[in-house]
């Protein structure tokens, strides 16, 4: 059930995923889901850490056997593919909380950011730092990722090549600390 509303969000968008429209889709009454999630709250949950171990799956996988610039360069093309081919599930992952340690979506989460640190540690980063970093990392790949699936870059100029010229930019900074 949690896979076909993930793709049912990437596909209709995550502000356009109702319990009604994933009955319709799988082809069950709308009280019939019940049975597999608790409502609304807990698909949007089960999806986003769906969406976080995905995530985690690809920067991870992306990132192996490389360092340095070229592990930061792998982790943010993986991630923006992601997003860009997800754009619902992603949606799901953003403004969700975990309940505590022992929540799905605490693990996911921390999944998808070991990947990164992982990434940092080819950096002369200070332990002081890491966190900021992973913020600056998150805010530049996540920002221009989601900017790009809503159709945010309407300028002629290249996208790919504004992607490219914006990890230069994150590792010139990077190596900078």
């Amino acid at each position: 059930m949690v896979a076909a509303g993930a793709a049912l969000a990437d596909e209709v968008g995550f502000a356009n995923l109702t319990m009604g429209l994933l009955a319709e889709r799988v082809g069950v009454r709308t009280p019939s889901l019940y049975k597999h999630v608790g409502g609304q709250d807990d698909l949007t949950r089960r999806i986003a850490v769906r969406a976080l171990n995905e995530a985690a799956d690809a920067v991870g996988g992306a990132v192996q056997g490389y360092a340095g610039r070229d592990a930061l360069a792998a982790a943010a093309r993986a991630f923006r593919a992601f997003v860009l081919e997800h754009p619902g599930r992603y949606a799901a992952t953003i403004g969700q909380e975990p309940s505590g340690p022992d929540d799905p979506l605490a693990a996911a989460g921390q999944r998808l950011l070991g990947a990164f640190t992982a990434v940092l540690r080819g950096y002369d980063i200070e332990d002081r730092d890491v966190n900021h970093a992973l913020r600056l990392l998150r805010s530049l790949f996540h920002g221009f990722a989601t900017l790009q699936a809503s159709d945010g870059f309407q300028w002629s100029t290249d996208v790919d090549d504004s992607f490219e010229w914006l990890i230069a930019f994150a590792d010139r900074g990077l190596r900078t600390l």
